[in-house]
């Protein structure tokens, strides 16, 4: 259930209270007693929870490595080679050789 803040514009006291989103909205002050209460907005807030998220998804393990920065890079200058490693001509992989 959500949590709605109010404030009383009569005596300024503010406070939360935990709702369902088919109540009606609170309109006497629990510590003055009037009739003028008023819903305030603020930030909603959430919690991702479950084995789903990022602690599982992209945390931790090995990351795949860049072979663009390697020191062979300039070395593929016989025949059959190319530029991304691939000895057997194209790689099928995006580059160009």
């Amino acid at each position: 259930m959500p949590i709605y803040e109010y404030a009383c514009q009569a005596c300024g006291h503010d406070f939360e209270a935990i709702q369902k989103f088919s109540d009606a909205p609170l309109s006497e002050c629990p510590v003055c007693g009037k009739p003028q209460l008023k819903k305030l907005i603020s930030a909603g807030g959430f919690h991702l929870k479950g084995s789903g998220w990022y602690a599982t998804d992209f945390k931790g393990g090995s990351k795949k490595s860049d072979s663009s920065g390697g020191s062979d890079s300039g070395s593929g200058s016989g025949p059959g080679s190319s530029a991304c490693g691939n000895k057997a001509g194209g790689c099928g992989g995006g580059c160009a050789g």
